[in-house]
């Protein structure tokens, strides 16, 4: 059963930004449906790797990123109406102003 354009145009109304951009450019909607899982599984692992995570051994950091990957997965579902991927990249630019400023702080510290 196919959608009616004015359907499918209510749908893509309703869609976050990021998320309509996704569907109108890939060729396909099922491709459009795995770019946007792609966008959020890397900007969530983006802003765990600048925010929370620490040096662990190789087989808890596969475990971490499996269940970050499921996590994902409900993500992608709320990504399609919700601003989700806006959202983590406005988290991971604050993560990235917070690290530098860190960092230069601690240049300064070990200069002084």
């Amino acid at each position: 059963m196919t959608a009616s354009v004015e359907e499918t145009a209510r749908v893509m109304d309703r869609m976050s930004g990021i998320a309509r951009m996704v569907y109108e450019t890939m060729p396909s909607d099922k491709v459009a449906g795995y770019v946007l899982l792609a966008l959020v599984f890397i900007m969530s692992a983006i802003v765990f790797k600048l925010g929370f995570a620490r040096q662990l051994p190789l087989l808890k950091n596969i475990i971490i990123y499996a269940f970050l990957f499921i996590g994902c997965l409900v993500l992608t579902f709320l990504a399609l109406f919700l601003p989700i991927v806006e959202g983590l990249i406005v988290a991971a630019l604050i993560l990235i102003i917070y690290r530098v400023r860190r960092m230069n702080e601690h240049k300064e510290d070990s200069i002084a």
